[in-house]
């Protein structure tokens, strides 16, 4: 197919061949740089490069041309071009054009012209884009092969994980693909061994735990040193932003993550109020940033272990792992963050990882092409998946227990939801059952004003509904509130009665009821749930944990 093209537009000859001047300089090893003097001029290329099936990566155009603006072009490239990123360039005046822009066309970023000198203003933006774009569309010769039945729980978490940790694969249906049987074969694997992992190295994976995965793609699944200043456990924003300024500080770091990195936010198809990006960004690339910038500054990264108890040792911390191995450390930063509750219908157990998915990462959102999806729950994240199931399910419908979603949903998310052709929202509304052989095939929804029950055909269920925090590994020594959030600072005070705090100096803000050890983000009580606040309680962690091991 040849290097993926960088097309640029502008109408004033020496701006079009001083940008693609900067752009050959740094980009022309990978990338072909092509030119246009119009809008017309680049629809065409576009058009023949679509004909080629030549992948386009990223299209620069300058505002303000005769005939057609940028933006217009922009617009009508997206016929061509539909995962270009694109880039406008524009003059103060027009930067109200240019945010318009990016809700009306999806533009994924506005640069001021002079963009002297490129290395400051330039290329930082453009490495972001094709690095973005690049992640969107991998080089698929080196990829993991998976082999299995969509309705099989065992291959829905090992796709889950792989696309978490950003591990491009290809998925083969024992359904429907030959090349599935093809595989199979050259494997000489039973229905036992489905799902059947080719990493491109090594031996064949047969129904292979995560742990066994992670080792097998090289993943670090153990800890390097016998002792850390600050061990963190959980990799969602609270726990990456923990590990960034802690790593930036000098403190020998570790986290540990027993799925991927991320969290709930991880699997987010869009966050649009994050300070700094104006078009958003979704979950995926907010994760793959923060471990990217953890990992430079020296923090390490254990994955696909699962921590199941907590041990205080004089000054060191040790937290215990399921299985051989366990981390010691001299303060603790609890960043757990919280699962969603189970959903109390008849039949789900059954049928959980078969059609009924606890969150939604873009591999189960793709699989929903031309079905009816049903999504429970009326919060951002429940939002936000509806958004992005509903651009591949012919119809969608959103399950909500109350009767409006202002009161749990941010008004943007509300605002699409109801302008959107193929969502249906239905009020005062619950999932009582389901039921299916195999798979899920059928629900039961009910009214929760009349009781009355009608019986829906559907083979996807996808639930974001509460908040649990993972805090039983815990040990009775960690003060909980009856759910099981973490309580600190201030409010231990008030439960001291239960368990006294034992030291001369008021517990820090952010500190639990065993000095050294903090909770931040979603598993500390009365935390925002927001990830904006995730991040700034895990610096803020980091901080008391310096004012705790100068005391100590």
């Amino acid at each position: 197919m040849g290097k993926p093209t960088i097309l640029t537009v502008d109408d004033d000859p020496l701006v079009s061949a001083a940008i693609s001047r900067d752009l050959r300089s740094r980009y022309a090893a990978d990338y072909r740089i092509v030119r246009a003097t119009s809008g017309a001029q680049a629809l065409a290329v576009l058009a023949k490069l679509a004909l080629r099936n030549q992948p386009v990566a990223l299209i620069a155009s300058d505002q303000r041309m005769p005939g057609m603006t940028g933006i217009e072009m922009l617009e009508q490239a997206r016929a061509h071009a539909p995962n270009a990123k694109c880039l406008l360039l524009t003059a103060y005046a027009d930067t109200d054009v240019a945010i318009k822009a990016i809700n009306d066309i999806g533009l994924d970023y506005y640069l001021l012209k002079p963009w002297d000198p490129p290395e400051e203003r330039l290329y930082p933006v453009i490495d972001d884009l094709l690095g973005d774009w690049r992640q969107a569309n991998p080089d698929h010769t080196s990829d993991v092969q998976v082999v299995g039945n969509r309705w099989s729980d065992r291959s829905h978490d090992i796709k889950t994980f792989l696309a978490r940790n950003h591990v491009p694969y290809r998925w083969y249906d024992v359904e429907r693909d030959a090349e599935a049987h093809r595989l199979r074969a050259l494997a000489e694997a039973t229905e036992a061994d489905l799902p059947l992992v080719l990493v491109p190295e090594g031996d064949a994976l047969r129904a292979p735990s995560t742990l066994e995965l992670a080792a097998a793609l090289g993943l670090r699944t153990r800890a390097e040193q016998p002792l850390y200043d600050v061990c963190i456990v959980g990799g969602g924003p609270a726990g990456l932003a923990a590990a960034v300024y802690a790593a930036s500080e000098g403190l020998s770091t570790v986290i540990v993550e027993r799925e991927a990195p991320g969290g709930q936010a991880g699997q987010s198809a869009a966050i649009e109020n994050y300070l700094g990006f104006p078009k958003g960004l979704t979950g995926s690339d907010l994760t793959q940033r923060a471990v990217a910038q953890a990992s430079r500054f020296g923090a390490e990264m254990v994955l696909a272990q699962t921590v199941v108890g907590f041990e205080t040792r004089g000054p060191v911390h040790a937290v215990l792992v399921d299985g051989p191995g366990e981390i010691e450390a001299r303060a603790v930063i609890v960043a757990t963050g919280v699962s969603y509750r189970s959903l109390g219908a008849k039949g789900l157990g059954e049928l959980t990882g078969r059609g009924v998915y606890y969150g939604a990462t873009a591999s189960e959102a793709s699989q929903c092409q031309g079905d009816d999806v049903y999504v429970v729950g009326a919060a951002n994240s429940a939002g936000q998946a509806a958004l992005n199931l509903a651009r591949y399910a012919k119809r969608l419908v959103l399950v909500v227990r109350a009767a409006s979603l202002e009161a749990t949903m941010s008004r943007y998310l509300v605002e699409r939801i109801r302008s959107a052709a193929n969502i249906e929202v239905r009020y005062r509304s619950e999932v009582v059952a389901c039921g299916g052989v195999g798979h899920l095939e059928t629900l039961t929804l009910a009214n929760r004003d009349t009781g009355v029950e009608d019986q829906v055909p559907s083979s996807w269920l996808f639930v974001f509904i509460g908040a649990s925090p993972r805090t039983e590994w815990l040990g009775p020594d960690i003060v909980r509130d009856d759910k099981g959030f973490v309580v600190t600072g201030q409010d231990l005070l008030n439960a001291a009665q239960a368990h006294p705090w034992g030291l001369s100096r008021a517990p820090f803000a952010l500190e639990t009821s065993v000095p050294g050890v903090f909770a931040a983000g979603d598993v500390r009580l009365d935390s925002m749930k927001r990830v904006a606040s995730a991040v700034g309680e895990g610096a803020m962690a980091v901080y008391l944990v310096h004012r705790y091991l100068a005391t100590v």
